[in-house]
């Protein structure tokens, strides 16, 4: 038997220039600090004395990390909820709900999938379906939807994972080489089963003339599956940002079909992809109807029943779906600090931070298995692949600035840390594998835990928290960005990576 795969070697996204510090942070650091010398200078000792304080207090505020964030951070983050909560931001209502519906075929989303616009592309495969093409104008990208069935790795040998890890590598190397794809976010739901499909077999099935009492029987049995079931649905998102997309779309004849047959390119390598050394068993692009309801089953995990009812009953025919201006909650009111309220439905969620020491494939079972029936769990993993001019300069900036703090130590006499070394030998297995040939990526993952109202919802939460710790990963609830949180991690739609200011 083979010994699993450790998967480690990654770093924090943003390291510091001089001991964890960016630039920015040293430069403000010592322009507080030019009073304080300009009064010792002067011997104004009452001046150096008031100023010092101030000066200590603005490096524990700029320095000093608060649960993933720096204190100053938390006091704008706390100022600006503040000022949107007094000034009626945060409300959201559909247009649905006050019956004002002015285009049902247009995208009506609160919070940051308020620029979100949805269009049917042109035919596209063998079937000639038409793949739902969503813009989203607040971050100027494109992206198309997958839904993807897989296996799944549960009962997979030790080879076997090793294939399908080594099939995602060259999926995202492939994408990093094309330098198109911005993000390639996959999702997977962990769902009560509905019993929907199983329902919709009995009623074809059932024979007129069977005994009552195996009727009887077979009814128990299936509402005690049903119970006792759950489903997982795997979504996978591509986004390519509108400034990597303008050219090619020009040359495929502009607008919105230009880059929709550009997208299809895309598409076609992505499928290929996951069908060959992936293990999928099938790809099946989401139209506008499709895409409807996974973000509606996003908002409203009950819904799914109905919805998946109303198309197995369509049986092939040329019937609307669901709308896309009913997609969405009829309303969401201001986001709590620890969680956020849609409709009857409560949500906490929370990133997942990678550990130092590695992980193994599938280490994040837990966190996918739901406590109690009713209970739902997302997790979605984004992953942006880095340009080979940009990763260079990255990983160069990184290793000038291991070497510099290295040789400060040193001379200054100080003892170098295991920690340290770590680092610094991450940063030379990066370099070495950028040299190799293989692509720098940058991992987020966000996991979200979904109830009903009426359940104690922080219960559930502190359920994920020990889920994911239970792992060996590191959770980070997201306070005072459930909003955001809950749209990285359920609904597919690629938003939710955060991006550093002025980098594309």
């Amino acid at each position: 038997m083979s010994t699993p795969i450790r998967y480690g070697g990654w770093s924090k996204d943003r390291k510091g220039w001089l001991f964890g510090l960016s630039g920015a942070t040293w430069v403000l650091i010592i322009a507080a600090g030019l009073p304080e010398l300009v009064g010792i200078g002067v011997h104004r000792w009452m001046l150096a004395a008031g100023w010092l304080p101030v000066w200590a207090l603005l490096i524990v505020l700029v320095t000093v990390p608060v649960r993933g964030r720096p204190a100053a951070r938390w006091l704008r983050d706390v100022c600006l909820r503040a000022v949107g909560v007094v000034g009626g931001w945060s409300d959201w209502q559909s247009q649905a709900a006050t019956g004002v519906m002015d285009d049902p075929a247009r995208a009506d989303l609160p919070g940051v999938l308020a620029g979100v616009q949805v269009y049917d592309g042109p035919a596209f495969g063998p079937l000639l379906s038409r793949p739902a093409i969503v813009a989203n104008t607040a971050d100027r990208s494109w992206a198309v939807v997958a839904r993807i069935t897989h296996p799944g790795i549960g009962l997979a040998e030790a080879d076997t994972r090793a294939r399908m890890g080594a099939g995602l590598a060259d999926l995202l190397d492939a994408a990093a080489t094309a330098e198109l794809v911005s993000t390639v976010a996959l999702s997977v739901r962990t769902v009560p089963d509905d019993g929907a499909e199983r329902a919709a077999w009995h009623r074809s099935h059932r024979r007129v003339d069977a005994p009552t009492l195996a009727g009887a029987v077979n009814d128990e049995l299936a509402a005690i599956m049903t119970q006792a079931g759950i489903r997982h649905e795997a979504l996978l998102t591509v986004v390519v940002p509108e400034h990597r997309l303008a050219r090619p779309a020009r040359e495929a004849g502009g607008g919105v079909d230009g880059r929709a047959r550009v997208l299809y390119g895309v598409m076609g390598e992505i499928e290929a992809r996951l069908l060959g050394s992936l293990g999928s068993t099938s790809v099946q692009w989401l139209d506008t109807a499709g895409l409807a309801a996974a973000i509606r089953t996003g908002f409203a995990p009950g819904d799914r029943a109905l919805l998946r009812t109303m198309e197995l009953e369509a049986d092939g025919r040329n019937t609307p779906g669901l709308p896309l201006a009913a997609a969405g909650p009829s309303s969401a009111p201001v986001s709590e600090r620890r969680f956020y309220a849609h409709d009857a439905w409560r949500t906490v969620s929370c990133t997942i931070l990678l550990p130092d020491k590695g992980a193994v494939m599938g280490a994040l079972a837990p966190v996918f298995t739901p406590a109690e029936a009713g209970e739902r769990r997302c997790v979605t993993v984004f992953f942006e692949p880095i340009s080979r001019h940009k990763a260079d300069r990255l990983v160069g900036a990184d290793s000038m600035s291991a070497g510099t703090a290295a040789e400060m130590r040193t001379r200054l006499g100080f003892r170098t840390r295991a920690a340290q070394r770590r680092d610094a030998a991450q940063v030379e297995g990066q370099d070495q594998r950028l040299a190799e040939g293989a692509a720098l990526v940058r991992v987020a993952v966000a996991a979200a835990v979904t109830v009903p109202d009426a359940w104690s919802i922080s219960d559930y939460g502190r359920r994920l928290e020990s889920a994911i710790t239970g792992a060996g990963f590191i959770p980070l609830r997201l306070d005072l960005a459930q909003d955001s949180g809950f749209v990285a991690a359920c609904i597919p739609l690629g938003i939710g990576l955060p991006r550093r200011r002025g980098v594309r």
